[in-house]
């Protein structure tokens, strides 16, 4: 038996469509949308959206994303103008114990670890 995926379930915020604008913007494709749950995936990386708006909650959950190039990566968040479209925060490159990261704080308040 061999486990296949992880996908955690990751609350909106108020704006579930904006929600997933701003996860369309990444590069993230809409596998499937049930109206409050909205599958999406990147390459090997995936995670169901759902319509959850819980402050308390969002802003004390943290997903990490493994990316092949962080700073191809912060240069298109950049390019692309994400944090001002989308209301959201990101971090410039930060050299961790356990790689280079970025990190986003996105509608809900989920803070989001883009490690290259």
């Amino acid at each position: 038996m061999a486990f296949l995926s992880l996908e955690p379930f990751v609350p909106s915020g108020s704006d579930f469509e904006g929600t997933k604008e701003l996860f369309k913007a990444l590069g993230f494709e809409i596998k499937w949308d049930a109206g409050d749950y909205a599958g999406l995936q990147k390459e090997g990386a995936s995670f169901i959206l759902q319509r959850l708006n819980n402050k308390e909650f969002a802003e004390n959950f943290m997903v990490s994303i493994g990316v092949s190039d962080i700073e191809a990566f912060w240069k298109e968040v950049n390019e692309k103008k994400l944090a001002e479209k989308f209301g959201v925060k990101f971090s410039p490159p930060t050299k961790q114990p356990y790689g280079t990261e970025v990190n986003m704080i996105d509608k809900a308040g989920v803070c989001w670890h883009f490690v290259g």
